[in-house]
């Protein structure tokens, strides 16, 4: 859920989990500046990075060093550093140390701490597994072999957190922080986070850019931050700095950073969280042979309708992009509710947004990010559904909710209120220790920096073999609707 920029960025790109979306190039997932124009700016340290998932490549078995390649995370999880592209850049001990709990000040030998000794600091050699089950068998419930025999391969990412040397002196830089596309819950703890351990490195220059991209145009103010200005936004919903989609072109926004001198730009976005279906239950339940259609968020996945029926347990059926169904015939969804309404007068349904699309209507219209606009299954859910009990006499009180923006705006939860302050707390991290072009996110229980690209390489998407679905239909206890 975080990324980080920094001025002129020779890579910039955004969080796979899409609700901030760099302004599209066609045919590209990511931005390359050439020429002159990408010279002239190579003065001064770059950083980017943001959150997620990691997937995997085609590879040749019939090849007998296949798994030897494979093997080569050092290519396939390189995370790009400063030094790649500057390498007389020379690093210096870190302002981080929590060992003498001071503030950075003129006072310290070159005003930098004197414990570098502190053992609170990542290796940069150290690793992550990626994959932690050993599959017997490709029949295994939820296996994922990389080749037909099930071959147990290893693969590792790198771990996050502070490191010993960074390539940024703190009192020169200027970070500026910027949330767009949709809200989610967490956006301010992300965002506090940064600005706190951005003061603890010793940055005094913070700002926020309002309303995404958008904040770069000419004449937006900033607006200032600091511990102070951010020491109780977590207890709220939303975003501080408001959310947008779309924005200038990228020249326009390279160019302000620029102006402005941001070499650091931390970009945050997320999905929204794993709720919604209980929103309903009490008035499904006081109504006679009572129908709830809860639509919740996931254009191309189902992981929080899939989370929101398990966590519920109110749901009787849930839909995802992932898994076909049909709403009509002998084995549809309605045949389904009809028996459920015989059975427990009462049914509860979940649906991702983007399932069903192959029912609807395609309109080929775009919104400002450049994705497809989605044809409503919810309200389509809800229209076929009346028609249906219509049809065959039995009364049914139809109830549809949308909750996207009501699960958007929310303070976010415990966990996830845990999670965004150390992946806010890493990405500072990341920057200072000058890697560019990852993201920060969760493996095996570790906070990791993946490589954007391997990120955006294919789209996570739930595995209808998986331990986790199979969960979600033994809860739902609903059958195939094909």
């Amino acid at each position: 859920m975080a990324s980080i920029i920094a001025p002129s960025p020779p890579v910039l790109t955004s969080p796979s989990r899409k609700p901030c979306s760099w302004p599209p190039i066609p045919g590209k997932g990511r931005l390359r500046f050439k020429g002159s124009r990408r010279n002239r700016r190579r003065d001064r340290p770059v950083f980017a990075a943001s959150t997620t998932e990691v997937g995997t490549q085609e590879l040749d078995f019939g090849d007998t060093d296949w798994k030897k390649k494979y093997q080569d995370f050092e290519r396939r999880f390189n995370i790009p550093h400063l030094t790649d592209l500057f390498p007389d850049l020379s690093p210096m001990p870190s302002t981080f140390s929590l060992k003498s709990r001071r503030s950075v000040s003129d006072d310290l030998l070159n005003g930098y701490p004197l414990d570098g000794q502190w053992n609170g600091y990542v290796n940069n050699n150290d690793r992550v597994l990626l994959k932690v089950i050993n599959y017997s068998t490709p029949t295994s419930a939820g296996a994922e072999c990389i080749d037909p025999d099930c071959t147990w391969v290893e693969q590792w990412v790198h771990r996050a957190g502070p490191r010993e040397k960074i390539y940024f002196k703190p009192e020169e830089v200027n970070a500026a922080i910027i949330t767009c596309g949709g809200l989610c819950p967490g956006l301010n703890d992300v965002i506090r986070q940064i600005v706190i351990t951005l003061e603890i490195y010793g940055v005094k220059n913070i700002v926020g850019v309002p309303f995404g991209y958008r904040g770069f145009v000419k004449g937006v103010p900033e607006i200032s931050l600091s511990r102070r200005v951010v020491q109780n936004i977590h207890l709220g919903g939303g975003s501080i700095l408001g959310v947008a989609r779309g924005g200038p072109s990228v020249k326009e926004i390279v160019d302000r950073m620029q102006e402005r001198n941001i070499n650091m730009l931390f970009v945050l976005g997320g999905n929204g969280t794993h709720a919604g279906a209980n929103a309903i239950h009490k008035e499904a339940h006081s109504a006679y042979h009572g129908i709830g259609i809860v639509k919740l968020m996931g254009r191309s996945s189902g992981f929080i309708a899939m989370h929101a029926s398990l966590a519920s347990g109110q749901v009787d059926i849930c839909l995802i992009p992932e898994v076909p169904f049909n709403l009509h015939g002998p084995n549809g969804v309605l045949s389904h509710l009809k028996y459920l309404i015989e059975t427990k007068r009462s049914a509860v349904v979940c649906v991702a947004e983007g399932a069903g699309q192959n029912l609807l209507q395609k309109t080929h219209a775009r919104n400002a990010n450049g994705n497809i606009i989605l044809g409503d299954i919810g309200v389509h859910i809800q229209q076929e559904t009346k028609k249906f009990f219509q049809e065959i006499s039995v009364p049914a009180d139809v109830k549809y909710i949308d909750p996207t923006y009501m699960i958007r705006a929310v303070r976010a939860n415990a966990s996830d209120g845990i999670l965004c302050t150390v992946l806010g707390q890493n990405a500072v991290h990341g920057a200072f220790a000058g890697f560019s072009g990852i993201t920060v996110g969760i493996c095996n229980t570790h906070y990791v920096y993946f490589p954007i690209a391997e990120v955006i390489s294919y789209p996570k998407q739930v595995d209808p073999n998986s331990r986790m679905w199979h969960r979600c239909l033994t809860s739902t206890g609903q059958p195939d609707f094909i």
